[in-house]
């Protein structure tokens, strides 16, 4: 999985987990792309400072998800959803009621 796509989901299930200024600092340098130098001058840290707190966010972030396991939970159920859905449209056209299936499909992923 792509770096970012996983930070991200990290973040999304466990985010609210970490400390205010944690939360806030991964944000701007994760999720709004700032670089180091740029999160430094705006939080009157040094570049050294923010990069350890991003590194000791992730590890966070990493060590609740290799206990609880929600965004592998949360992979998993997509991917099913997924191929439900997909297996429904290719069979819609032989059996009309499938496309109840399939629209259950598609709900669950929006949900998600």
């Amino acid at each position: 999985m792509e770096k970012i796509v996983r930070q991200t989901l990290l973040y999304d299930f466990y985010g609210e987990l970490l400390t205010d200024r944690q939360r806030d600092i991964y944000e701007t340098v994760v999720m709004g792309d700032l670089t180091l130098s740029e999160a430094a001058e705006d939080y009157g840290i040094s570049r050294q400072g923010i990069h350890d707190l991003v590194k000791r966010s992730t590890k966070q972030l990493e060590e609740y998800e290799s206990r609880l396991h929600l965004v592998e939970r949360f992979l998993k159920i997509r991917d099913e959803a997924e191929k439900i859905r997909d297996r429904a449209k290719s069979l819609e056209d032989r059996v009309p009621e499938i496309a109840e299936i399939r629209e259950s499909a598609e709900k669950i992923l929006s949900d998600l």
